[in-house]
């Protein structure tokens, strides 16, 4: 049975079709998408398709990782630099 008043919950000017399984809106024909063989809204059909291709690439190198780099680099450098120092005397 249809939920509330049978009208497409992004088009209320439309008659309802079904029921998006994911939300449980009301929606019209034009926002009836089949994906894996049930019916979805646009918004919901969005995120399962988010969901679907995983996280985002990473950016590995980005200006502040190259800064962070070379400060770590810098740091290390002159602690090995004074370390040999004190161990000579």
């Amino acid at each position: 049975m249809l939920q509330g008043s049978g009208r497409c919950h992004y088009h209320p000017d439309r008659a309802g079709l079904g029921v998006c399984v994911e939300c449980r809106r009301v929606i019209c024909r034009e926002c009836t998408t089949q994906f894996e063989g049930i019916n979805r809204c646009a918004r919901c059909l969005e995120q399962r398709l988010q969901v679907l291709k995983g996280p985002a690439p990473r950016q590995d190198w980005t200006v502040g990782n190259v800064l962070l780099a070379l400060t770590s680099a810098a740091v290390l450098f002159i602690g090995l630099r004074l370390l040999s120092v004190l161990v000579e005397r």
